[in-house]
């Protein structure tokens, strides 16, 4: 098993941050040191080699391919989805004729696929623009293409009955070469692009936010950062989604929100 010390992980930040201006200074460190031993491993290599692989730019997609975690599923936690589905979209809608939504850190695109399906189903798809973002461009690259392992469609599937949707996921795409290729027509309304959570300006007003399961590797710092630059890009009572082991009692900004459903981690902005 290979090791890494705190003077290591410290080189590697630095190099990252000065070289191309992506900042893991205050990433968990926990999860920071296990992905940097994971690419050790990958790659059979050591530190030094790996600080040399660094210093060629074209290393760099595959190192943050690595350490940005993509783990993810369509409809995942699907009484979450029954919740977007039943109550906030419709408070969203009573007030609204279009609605603006943020997928922050969208990895490769089911939540982006889960969230245009269940607005398909519900009839307002058209009167809805998505702007979904991640760091990683790779990543970035497969949601646009849509096109998941066929394997991975059994799992989704099940989310999708549990979320008690009105047809079926096989509906919305097609068998090809062992993949499934997503219905295109489902992302026209949505623009992928890179974005980067920590040094990322705002750069919109969104009606409903969506970061689930993001933040929980970064420290309390940039935790509080990154949820002030959610606050300022949400309009006036729009709605913030976070993951199920997040949440925002104790940031700065946590009096500008209310709670709306403690189980599902779903706060509205009251305060500007």
């Amino acid at each position: 098993m290979k090791e890494i010390d705190i003077a290591d992980l410290k080189k590697i930040t630095e190099l990252v941050k000065t070289k191309y201006n992506y900042d893991f200074t205050n990433y968990a460190m926990s999860s920071f040191k296990r992905r940097i031993l994971r690419i050790l491993e990958l790659q059979n290599t050591t530190v030094d080699v790996l600080i040399k692989k660094l210093n060629e730019s074209d290393f760099l997609d595959d190192f943050l391919n690595e350490i940005t975690v993509n783990v993810t599923e369509m409809f995942r936690d699907p009484p979450f989805w029954r919740v977007l589905r039943d109550d906030i979209l419709p408070a969203i809608m009573l007030n609204h004729q279009k609605i603006r939504i943020w997928h922050a850190g969208c990895s490769s695109g089911e939540e982006v696929f889960s969230m245009t399906i269940m607005l398909r189903e519900m009839g307002i798809l058209d009167k809805v623009s998505i702007i979904a973002t991640d760091l990683d461009t790779t990543i970035l690259e497969r949601a646009k293409a849509g096109e998941y392992n066929l394997k991975n469609m059994e799992l989704n599937e099940k989310n999708y009955i549990r979320y008690q949707g009105n047809s079926t996921l096989k509906d919305y795409y097609s068998e090809v070469g062992g993949k499934a290729i997503m219905d295109k027509s489902l992302v026209e309304n949505v623009s992928f692009r890179k974005h980067d959570l920590v040094n990322g300006e705002v750069f919109n007003k969104f009606d409903l936010i969506l970061c689930r399961n993001v933040m929980i590797y970064f420290n309390q710092t940039l935790q509080n950062d990154v949820l002030r630059k959610f606050h300022e890009s949400l309009f006036k009572y729009g709605y913030l989604a976070i993951g199920s082991k997040e949440s925002l009692i104790w940031c700065d900004i946590a009096n500008k929100f209310i709670v709306v459903n403690n189980e599902e981690k779903i706060y509205k902005k009251i305060k500007d």
